[in-house]
């Protein structure tokens, strides 16, 4: 059920060059719809178990040890569900989508199949196929759908910085090989037995490639340059499975990866991960605030967001630390993965109609849109308290995990790391009510009148994202049960 889950998009990107035109987008929303309640059953019947389920295993390039194998468990389940959840938003936003329809769903069901085979690996070698597929997909995404005057040189920075990344983290995955015994890039194993435990140097040159590797494509500071521009020149849908999933692709792979898998390096070097995740939800924070353009300002509170992920995964590796609050850490930032993932998924949707309609996404252009458009107003407001972390929807339950585990770790430099990075929500918060002030209460702009109300298809795309965003804020025990399990045997693992 899960190969057929990873490759029906794929097999049906194939067959839309058959498809009457008209046809196209509704043939990609409902294989995104099909392959959404393939991924809901395979969770259900999965429940909160632990392990891994739904597993195969077949040889693949049997010299260096390299097979298909795929499966999934607490980790891969939520975000296999976000990316479904999301792709099929996309689907249904791009209904009024005119330009290059068919090769526009084919690409986006490709970059499904990528992202869901991703999520499911459990080879080093298929992970890095993944990895590398998804950049070549968004870079066509950006440069043929892309608007401004610049998306060419946003998708070509994209894909040299982000390729340059997946180059890079091969290097680590190499030394992951070579460190095993016998060799193997089969991730169930490489997790059993760690390779390089006796070797403290290698082990974190290794940890360096693939946390740069993975870094990048997070992306944490300094490596987040790629964003902003990527993000404000790519097609609304682009950019929401950009933000909402791809960027989850690093985060995943440092609790995937990096900390089973190099524990000793991880534990050694787990204050690097903790000042780079500080430094990360201070700076994307404090560079949203000076943002005129609503969408770059999405794009760094990005940055900032996946800034609390690596800061909590940095507080799980002080061994030293609270083992409760440790796993505590792991568990908000898996929640974290998904929450975001929702509603940054939800808000470039909505920066997506501002530009639909007046061709800009400039802040000061706007004012007053609550008046004209009061639906739109409404979801943006929804949206943006998801995302500074109000109480009652997704962020505040993830944010609040990742703090309390950090400051509660017990180690000196982790609860200084977490009370500091309290002031990214203050921040997070002024620059949303900023944004909200100028633009759907304020005196109205020059753009402010052709801002319509939201369409059918926007409002079927966002209304289900911040619901689910909801629905984690008030009934997080639906996410958590899968995930704790999982966050307790990355610790145990992470402390061998």
């Amino acid at each position: 059920m899960l190969s057929i889950a990873i490759f029906l998009p794929l097999a049906a990107a194939l067959a839309l060059p058959a498809v009457p035109r008209r046809a196209a987008r509704w043939t990609w929303i409902g294989v995104s719809l099909a392959d959404l309640a393939l991924i809901a059953a395979m969770w259900a019947a999965h429940g909160t178990g632990g392990g891994i389920a739904y597993e195969t295993d077949v040889r693949w390039i049997p010299s260096v040890r390299a097979g298909y194998h795929v499966g999934v468990d607490g980790l891969s389940l939520p975000l296999l569900a976000l990316t479904a959840v999301l792709f099929t938003a996309c689907a249904v936003y791009s209904l009024r989508q005119e330009h290059r329809v068919r090769a526009f769903a084919a690409l986006f069901l490709f970059l499904e199949t990528v992202c869901l085979g991703l999520f499911a690996a459990l080879d080093l070698l298929l992970f890095f196929v993944f990895f590398d597929l998804s950049i070549v997909g968004m870079y066509f995404v950006i440069l043929l759908w892309g608007h401004g005057d610049r998306a060419g040189a946003a998708a070509l920075k994209f894909f040299l910085y982000t390729f340059l990344g997946s180059l890079i983290l091969l290097l680590g995955f190499i030394g992951l090989y070579l460190g095993a015994d016998p060799h193997t890039f089969d991730m169930v194993e490489l997790t059993r037995a760690p390779p390089l435990r006796g070797s403290p140097g290698l082990a974190g040159l290794t940890l360096l490639a693939v946390g740069v590797g993975l870094g990048i494509k997070t992306p944490v500071v300094p490596f987040h340059t790629w964003l902003p521009p990527a993000h404000t020149d790519a097609p609304a849908a682009g950019s929401a499975i950009l933000a909402g999933v791809m960027l989850k692709m690093g985060t995943y792979g440092l609790v995937r990866i990096a900390m089973p898998m190099l524990p000793d390096a991880w534990r050694r070097y787990a204050g690097v991960f903790l000042v780079v995740g500080l430094v990360s939800v201070l700076y994307g924070a404090l560079v949203a605030l000076a943002q005129e353009n609503v969408k770059r300002l999405v794009a760094y509170t990005s940055v900032n967001h996946m800034g609390y992920i690596v800061l909590a995964l940095g507080a799980a590796g002080y061994a030293s630390g609270d083992v409760d609050a440790r796993r505590l850490a792991v568990t908000g930032a898996v929640t974290q993965m998904v929450g975001h993932g929702l509603v940054t998924g939800a808000l470039f949707l909505l920066c997506g109609v501002l530009y639909d309609r007046a061709g800009s996404y400039d802040i000061g252009r706007f004012g007053g849109i609550a008046g004209g458009a009061p639906a739109f107003a409404g979801l943006l407001a929804v949206a943006a308290f998801a995302s500074l972390g109000l109480p009652g929807l997704s962020g505040f339950v993830a944010e609040f995990q990742i703090l309390a585990g950090t400051i509660g770790s017990g180690t000196a430099a982790a609860a200084v790391a977490g009370a500091l990075a309290v002031l990214g929500i203050v921040i997070t918060a002024a620059l949303f009510l900023r944004v909200l002030h100028r633009a759907v209460t304020g005196p109205p702009g020059e753009l402010t009148a052709r801002v319509t109300g939201v369409r059918g298809p926007e409002v079927a795309a966002v209304v289900p994202l911040l619901a689910l965003s909801l629905v984690i804020g008030v009934v997080p025990r639906v996410l958590l049960d899968t995930i704790e399990p999982l966050s307790a045997a990355v610790v145990a693992l992470a402390g061998r």
